[in-house]
């Protein structure tokens, strides 16, 4: 979890916040606003020092003011006052730190850094890995013949390639969905309209202004709060990229159990207290069971977050606290599939002795079905076609459309 630590910590978290409020401040010096004053370069610069320099001594300061003032974001506010203290320049713009912000205007810009961090530095690089592993598999293994399953039952051949390449598009597509999630912000004041804003500079474009701060992501009709739709989108394509692993998971599990699959052990691993012959698929259970409290998390912020009584109630913001424990719970299992993945030998003696038992997915007993053809009035040549297949090779495109995966 350390990977996470940097981006969803309650440390990051207002580490975030400071990086806000400066950018804010700038913004504002350097608008021409009246009684603004101009930041210098040298000042500018030891500002842009506060969030890359933030220490665990300044997030425990912050909590120490934030036990005074019982309100965490004001807490941020006085801590960076206290930083341009013995800045007499920066002392004069202090008093600019926060202007006309709510709470919420720091908070969810705040919380789209954290989550785009997250997302783009640890939860896409390892789902990636899993994604290349799987694609490795699925290559290596394009022409090993598999019974197929469908509701329990022997049915028409695939191969082992074949079925990974189904995962892996079906998590390529899922990728794609969480990367390109936009995560919006807004920097509008207490319900969205500039009120704060236009009394004190009326003739002032806020609303532009607002934009060039925020960038790209900026979100012109708000309550109080960012209405979180893009963060209940993002937790939504992360769970459907979970349940895709989710589904994999189990899927090996019970290739494992029926023989397609052995797992390779490290010297001195016991797979059982009593039984110390088994080698069990812990990798893939302990996948599952973390996939599960992940999109439990996942999906409240999803179903929740975007409901807001009126312009603003504060559920979002406890609710909001469990991002660590949602994307936490997301990279533990990706990290056991991958260890599973990792110590997978394919079994090919029995995958082709539970194939060669199954004649019956050619539609007839073997004997019965040879019979039959050789009964057809059908050319020599189509005949000895049909004489020649066996469950084995009665693959249809499955090696084709496997090998598609080198593009």
């Amino acid at each position: 979890m350390d990977a996470l630590r940097p981006w969803l910590s309650e440390a990051a978290f207002m580490r975030q916040r400071v990086f806000v409020e400066i950018h804010w401040l700038l913004a504002l010096a350097s608008a021409g606003l009246p009684d603004v004053p101009k930041i210098s370069a040298a000042d500018e610069a030891f500002l842009l020092s506060l969030p890359e320099k933030f220490s665990d001594a300044d997030a425990q300061r912050i909590k120490d003011i934030e036990a005074v003032t019982n309100h965490d974001v004001k807490a941020v506010e006085y801590f960076l006052k206290e930083k341009v203290s013995g800045r007499p320049d920066l002392l004069k713009a202090s008093e600019f730190i926060h202007f006309a912000c709510t709470s919420e205007d720091i908070n969810n810009t705040s919380h789209g850094l954290m989550l785009r961090g997250a997302r783009d530095e640890v939860l896409l690089p390892q789902l990636r890995k899993v994604l290349s592993v799987l694609t490795d598999l699925a290559i290596e293994n394009a022409k090993v013949p598999l019974l197929s399953r469908t509701h329990g039952q022997p049915a028409s051949p695939s191969t082992l390639g074949k079925e990974l390449a189904n995962i892996a598009k079906r998590l390529e597509r899922a990728i794609a969905a969480i990367a390109a999630v936009p995560l919006l912000g807004k920097m509008n004041g207490a319900v969205g309209n500039y009120n704060a804003h236009l009394s004190a500079y009326p003739d002032f474009d806020w609303e532009n202004f607002s934009k060039g701060v925020v960038e790209k992501r900026f979100n012109p009709y708000t309550i109080q709060i960012e209405p979180h739709d893009g963060m209940a989108e993002l937790f939504d394509a992360i769970a459907r990229a979970n349940t895709i692993l989710l589904d994999m998971d189990r899927d090996f599990w019970a290739y494992i159990s029926i023989g397609y699959f052995k797992q390779r052990t490290k010297a001195g691993e016991i797979g059982s207290s009593t039984m110390p012959h088994k080698v069990n698929p812990i990798d893939f259970e302990n996948s599952e069971g973390n996939l599960g409290v992940a999109n439990a998390l996942l999906r409240h912020l999803a179903e929740k977050l975007p409901i807001s009584r009126w312009q603003r109630d504060l559920t979002d913001s406890t609710v909001l606290r469990n991002l660590g424990p949602a994307f936490g719970h997301s990279v533990l299992a990706y990290d056991s599939a991958l260890r599973g993945l990792g110590k997978l030998e394919v079994n090919h003696a029995a995958i082709a002795a539970d194939l060669d038992e199954c004649w019956e997915v050619l539609a007839e007993p073997k004997e019965d079905l040879q019979t039959f053809i050789r009964g057809l009035k059908i050319p020599d040549d189509a005949k000895k076609l049909l004489l020649e297949m066996t469950p084995s090779s009665y693959l249809g495109k499955a090696v084709e459309l496997t090998e598609r995966l080198k593009k």
